[in-house]
């Protein structure tokens, strides 16, 4: 296992890799029978692939650990899947209007939520659209069917239940709000935890936070479920 010196400033290991989010207090979606996702924005003509396309192109596996912007680390995770930059270069820039020049990817999932990537960090090599986590397929409480796995970022870039590519030729507005406006790049190294203030200010409130967002996020989550139907 890892020593804790090598994980990024601020974050502690974790036991395990719990279900975590402000809106996962409520179960994951339903997965489509036939899911696909949306490819939109600067493309000559959007259209769906099938997310059975994925099978088609070149696999990769990768070992590496996933950081919440909350403080917390699950370390050794094993995900396979398409790398983002494959399909970027197979399937989306084809695709793209002549003469585009992209600097933004916005990914949305079945859920709503949605994470916004400069292109540079969208096509780092270790950037998966992932469909098995540890040689099993993605559960409901991490993403089924498949989801964004960024390492470099903070998990809320890591968009679950991905089901819509956009591509940008400019800076999206940053989302509205003020405690929980996220980095528009979100560099785990950097320390990136907020689009507004430092780090060291939003630490301890978002450790203050991990309690109460885990216990609901389990409530809502498979194993949750589970206890809920054995009583």
């Amino acid at each position: 296992m890892r020593n804790d010196r090598r994980l990024p400033p601020g974050q502690r290991r974790a036991a395990g890799f719990p279900r975590f989010g402000s809106h996962l207090s409520r179960p994951a979606p339903a997965v489509p029978a036939d899911p696909v996702i949306e490819l939109r924005g600067a493309v000559a003509e959007e259209f769906d692939l099938p997310l059975a396309t994925l099978s088609t192109l070149p696999r990769r596996e990768i070992t590496t650990d996933f950081h919440c912007v909350a403080g917390w680390s699950a370390t050794d995770l094993r995900w396979e899947g398409v790398t983002f930059e494959t399909l970027y270069r197979a399937v989306l820039e084809p695709a793209l209007r002549p003469g585009t020049s992209v600097t933004h990817v916005v990914c949305r999932g079945i859920d709503g939520w949605k994470s916004v990537l400069t292109i540079e960090d969208a096509l780092a090599g270790d950037v998966l659209i992932a469909e098995n986590l540890d040689g099993h397929p993605l559960g409901g409480d991490h993403g089924a069917p498949a989801r964004l796995v960024s390492p470099q970022q903070y998990g809320y870039a890591s968009v679950k239940h991905l089901s819509r590519i956009e591509v940008l030729t400019a800076a999206p507005k940053p989302a509205a709000g003020l405690m929980f406006r996220t980095h528009p790049r979100g560099r785990v190294w950097a320390e990136e935890r907020h689009g507004l203030f430092p780090a060291w200010v939003v630490r301890p409130v978002y450790r203050t936070l991990i309690a109460p967002i885990k216990f609901l996020s389990a409530r809502g989550g498979e194993a949750g479920r589970s206890r809920q139907r054995q009583r």
